[in-house]
């Protein structure tokens, strides 16, 4: 009862505190000041560009170089194989390898939802039945692996680098798929290591290519049922509206329907153990008009022509740019910021790797009164970090439970528009009584995490203070302080 009760009292405090912070800092016109060093400055880099400070980064790390260097260290991890728990790696396996599983999968469940068979199989051996089973099970397997592993990842520095996990974080939410249609399923964690994690610091085309040619989004958006003989607009709309030009980009229903007749022809052959298939008799063979150029009949080649198009606009370059501004800096970002960041997405011809320097490097990165409210992802990632990383199964489940509660479950997010960033999505009472109750339930299990003492308000820590000692680690996590980043 006293624990509840303190958790209570805290939880109202910390709306109290966190509305009337971001109240004045979205009206205040005095710059409250920039600084590249001391425990804001720490506490600014670490937590964007990862999720937390862990011990060692308290007095020792140099904020501004530190976040330069994770981006050279993070695309540098982006090109070597993840680290993946042996339980967990089966998400990494050979493209051919999953899309076989997953066809064994759907032959199993045609298999019991035949009468005849189902009947059948109750006088086959137990082992054969099991396989079966076991075949069933593969999809949501496979799709709880991909979902622990992205916990693991997120809060855990000497499993992943921060900068990368964030950088996965984020263009997995611009680039989303939905882990609850079950064709995307079983793809999703080689979709987050293999087309995302791998290209999340490379250039901006390489990586809308492979999200255009991989099983996840061919599923999600229905592109691999587009052909010649029945068109689907999904993804071609979508490859607009929001992985590229965005809505006011200056495309038409015409331009969808034409990189529609582009695209037909990409799809995706299970029973070949091909993730990707591009395949030409269901090509449209005429001649398009899109955005103003003329396509003829390339095959594979038009799409991938196109995609390389739209991903050098200055369309796309500005709702990129807003984009990660949005994600890194504020929820109403510097229109100056924004424009810098769209020049060097132009110049580099989307190198993310510079587009990245140009963000850390700017002043409004390190300005005070840019604030950043955590997400429940941001803060379950952080309060892990903090917490020294995942110990167990038991702290996996917890996360993913919470996270669900909390409106934010993992690849959840059943539209292509991903998951808002913003606090006034996430800032309310109720979701703030969740992370109370996440925080205390972590704070049982790991060791105190005092030295974030050094990251606290006076008054926050001054509060805390005169708690129980053995109430003040899950008090942290839930201050208000520990909820900005």
């Amino acid at each position: 009862m006293h624990k509840t009760f303190i958790a209570s009292r805290l939880v109202a405090a910390t709306v109290a505190a966190l509305t009337s912070l971001l109240a004045s800092a979205q009206t205040s016109t005095v710059p409250v000041g920039m600084s590249h060093s001391g425990p804001p400055a720490v506490w600014r880099a670490t937590s964007r560009l990862g999720y937390a400070p862990t011990p060692d980064q308290t007095a020792a790390l140099t904020p501004r170089t530190w976040a330069l260097n994770q981006i050279d260290l993070a695309y540098a991890a982006s090109q070597q194989a993840p680290a993946i728990p042996p339980e967990l790696a089966r998400i990494n396996s050979p493209l051919g390898d999953i899309a076989r599983d997953f066809q064994a999968e759907r032959e199993a469940r045609k298999v019991l939802r035949t009468p005849v068979a189902a009947e059948g199989m109750s006088r086959l051996p137990a082992a054969a039945t099991a396989a079966v089973a076991g075949e069933q099970g593969f999809s949501r397997e496979m799709a709880q692996s991909a979902a622990a592993w992205r916990v693991m990842a997120c809060s855990d520095p000497a499993l992943e680098n921060p900068l990368l996990a964030r950088m996965t974080e984020f263009w997995f939410n611009h680039l989303n798929v939905f882990a609850g249609k079950g064709n995307v399923r079983p793809f999703v964690g080689h979709y987050a290591v293999n087309v995302i994690r791998a290209h999340a610091l490379g250039r901006f085309e390489d990586l809308l290519l492979a999200s255009a040619r991989h099983p996840a989004m061919l599923y999600y958006l229905d592109q691999a049922q587009s052909s010649n003989r029945g068109l689907n607009e999904n993804y071609a709309r979508e490859l607009m509206e929001l992985h590229t030009l965005g809505v006011g980009g200056g495309y038409t229903q015409n331009d969808v329907h034409e990189l529609a007749r582009i695209l037909t022809g990409w799809t995706v052959n299970l029973r070949d153990g091909e993730g990707f298939r591009f395949a030409d008799r269901l090509h449209d063979k005429g001649d398009k008009i899109f955005l103003d150029r003329r396509y003829t009949n390339q095959g594979q080649q038009e799409g991938e022509d196109a995609i390389r198009f739209l991903a050098r606009q200055p369309a796309t370059a500005q709702r990129v740019s807003e984009r990660l501004a949005t994600f890194f800096v504020a929820d109403k970002p510097p229109a100056a910021l924004v424009e810098r960041l769209r020049q060097t997405f132009l110049a580099s011809q989307g190198d993310m790797r510079e587009v990245m320097r140009a963000l850390v490097s700017s002043p409004e990165f390190w300005t005070a009164d840019n604030p950043l409210f955590k997400t429940p992802m941001d803060f379950a990632c952080s309060a892990l970090t903090a917490g020294g990383g995942v110990k167990d199964r038991r702290d996996i489940a917890q996360t993913l439970g919470f996270l669900a509660q909390a409106g934010q479950p993992m690849h959840g997010w059943p539209t292509p528009d991903g998951y808002k960033t913003d606090a006034a999505t996430w800032l309310a009472a109720e979701a703030l009584t969740r992370r109370a109750d996440f925080a205390m339930g972590l704070a049982a299990r790991i060791p105190d995490v005092l030295y974030l003492n050094a990251f606290l308000s006076p008054a926050t820590q001054e509060r805390i203070a005169r708690e129980p000692a053995r109430m003040r680690t899950g008090l942290i996590l839930s201050s208000p302080d520990f909820m900005r980043k």
